[in-house]
């Protein structure tokens, strides 16, 4: 097997950049595309689909709809993964379902804000729903395989902490580009519209994003670098199997919690800059870019502490740290201070959680997986991966239900708004607390034994 070098793990982490790009319009502008707040609707922005609380007196249309998307997602997280684990594609078991999804997975990233009616209507509600369910099939057929070579790329401890480093790099990338989006549409908007301002930002930034996706398919070859044997179990054998390394599920305990937090915070960062701060929208774009700065500036010593001191303490640093992030966020705009003032401390402090949480815990899951893989003389790193995001993407369709109900409480006040942030720092150091479990020394001692044979 040929060493992966720096060019090469940079070839990968450019499919990150694009699917994160493809994530981060739907994450960001979702719900403010579809559930927008008055000052959006004085701006211009149409109302497609029934707006208010109507499910259950808790939840919205919109939010029930991402609800939806997100455990149908991670309903088919192991589906997917269990046909790239018996996979026998002679190019590979993950390259090639990569490849073939990562045009679909573009254009319905585009479809899902092309609703056919010019006004609140069922025919829309239904597109979002196909639209939407669609998106998320595809996102797990490029990012379940994707994922899997993390573990079987990094065949070391250094290898894994240097890839999880620059897929984080380019995650970041992708999501400061889809929060650019605002600059785009805005110097579009007077020559065509609102809405059709929006739509054509997102194409572009959808081709973009799909020839980011293709790169490593084009410039990786799966078997210069990856010899495993294909899994004989089915979905679910593979799943429970899975699910019995306790480590593993201390930490997918914790990363639910985390992700809650993270969705609940992504999905109403517009919304805290525009109600709360009371800046214009484009500063969501320029918060999340300065963001996006420093965090890199902290990337090298995040990666320097990685190698030297354990990735346990310093996940359950960044957890704290964002926790203190989000409480800031829920106060924005009181105490006589400016909203700009509360941007900029909320942009410092969440630089070095965020480089915390972009790199390791991709590392910590490719451990685990390895260390199982030693233990059991089984392979099944896109199931390890597949479950983490099975977890975490029912934990992410709990946040869009919050979110979106908290954002209906007290229209026009940001109460709503405040009350969904100290939400996000409770549950965020719940998650802290739960990943205090996990026991790094075990994993590490059965992967340093068996490298060191």
């Amino acid at each position: 097997m040929k060493k992966l070098t720096k060019g090469k793990m940079w070839c990968f982490a450019i499919g990150q950049f694009g699917w994160s790009l493809l994530s981060a319009l739907i994450t960001n502008w979702l719900v403010y595309f579809y559930q927008p707040d008055t000052e959006q609707i004085a701006q211009g922005q149409v109302l497609f689909i029934p707006q208010g609380r109507v499910i259950l007196g808790i939840a919205t249309i919109i939010g029930g709809i991402a609800a939806l998307g997100r455990i149908f997602d991670a309903v088919t997280d192991p589906l997917i993964a269990n046909l790239s684990d018996r996979s026998r594609n002679p190019r590979g078991r993950r390259i090639p379902f990569m490849q073939r999804i990562a045009l679909p997975f573009a254009l319905v990233t585009v479809l899902v804000f092309w609703a056919p009616v010019n006004g609140i209507s069922a025919v829309n509600s239904v597109w979002l729903l196909v639209t939407l369910l669609l998106f998320y099939l595809f996102m797990t057929t490029y990012c379940t395989p994707y994922n899997a070579l993390i573990s079987e790329l990094g065949t070391t401890q250094d290898t894994r902490i240097s890839i999880s480093t620059y897929i984080s790099v380019t995650f970041l990338l992708g999501s400061a580009v889809g929060y650019a989006a605002p600059f785009i549409w805005g110097a579009l908007e007077p020559s065509m519209g609102r809405i059709m301002a929006v739509r054509i930002t997102f194409l572009v930034l959808a081709v973009i994003g799909f020839a980011a996706l293709l790169v490593p398919t084009f410039t990786i070859n799966e078997k210069d670098y990856v010899t495993t044997v294909p899994s004989n179990d089915d979905a679910f054998t593979s799943l429970t199997k899975t699910f019995r390394n306790g480590d593993f599920r201390v930490f997918v305990g914790s990363d639910v919690l985390y992700f809650i937090a993270l969705t609940i915070f992504q999905t109403g960062l517009p919304f805290f800059i525009t109600t709360l701060m009371k800046l214009p929208e484009t500063y969501t774009t320029i918060l999340y870019v300065a963001m996006t700065l420093l965090s890199f500036v902290c990337y090298m010593p995040v990666n320097i502490l990685a190698h030297r001191m354990n990735k346990k303490k310093l996940v359950l640093i960044g957890f704290c740290g964002l926790a203190a992030v989000y409480a800031i966020t829920s106060i924005s705009g009181l105490l006589g201070i400016s909203g700009l003032v509360y941007g900029i401390v909320i942009v410092c402090a969440a630089a070095f959680p965020m480089a915390i949480l972009g790199i390791l815990p991709q590392a910590i899951v490719a451990d685990i997986a390895e260390a199982d893989a030693r233990t059991t003389g089984e392979n099944r790193e896109g199931m390890f991966f597949a479950a983490r995001t099975f977890a975490f993407k029912m934990g992410q369709s709990i946040s869009m239900l919050l979110f979106t109900a908290f954002a209906s409480i007290g229209a026009g006040t940001g109460f709503g708004y405040r009350l969904a942030a100290i939400v996000a720092a409770l549950i965020c150091l719940s998650g802290a607390l739960v990943l205090s479990r996990y026991d790094e020394k075990k994993i590490l001692g059965i992967i340093v034994t068996e490298e060191g044979d």
